[in-house]
């Protein structure tokens, strides 16, 4: 069964980044749409960024646009969220994702697997 791997979280301080990295302890990233969530304390998981299958279209929540960036390498099955200008409001566990189809979405419902999650914590 493959299972999504994120890395790269931790405590930075606000302003500064964090490069989150997901990759697929078996199996492939390639033939699927990413996306990265979170879910802060006490709130419902939201969409941050997502990314299609060939790495050229991708969308991002009004709240992290023009901070944060969704790449992908299929020769390195990897998919990373680059994270700048950092926020206390973006502390949250972070969590990768894919769905079967070209495109993301920002609709957590239709991606069929999810990664354990790694934590971010921005102080202020």
């Amino acid at each position: 069964q493959v299972q999504l791997v994120e890395s790269g979280g931790g405590l930075v301080q606000a302003g500064g980044s964090l490069r989150l990295s997901c990759t697929a302890s078996a199996g492939t990233l390639n033939n699927y749409a990413m996306g990265w969530f979170r879910q802060a304390p006490g709130k419902e998981r939201e969409f941050v960024a997502a990314i299609d299958l060939s790495g050229t279209a991708t969308i991002y929540a009004d709240s992290v646009k023009g901070r944060f960036t969704i790449s992908r390498d299929n020769a390195r099955n990897t998919v990373w969220l680059q994270m700048n200008s950092l926020k206390p409001g973006d502390t949250a566990v972070y969590y990768c994702a894919r769905r079967n189809v070209w495109f993301g979405t920002r609709n957590g419902m239709e991606y069929t697997d999810w990664g354990q999650g790694t934590q971010v914590t921005v102080s202020s």
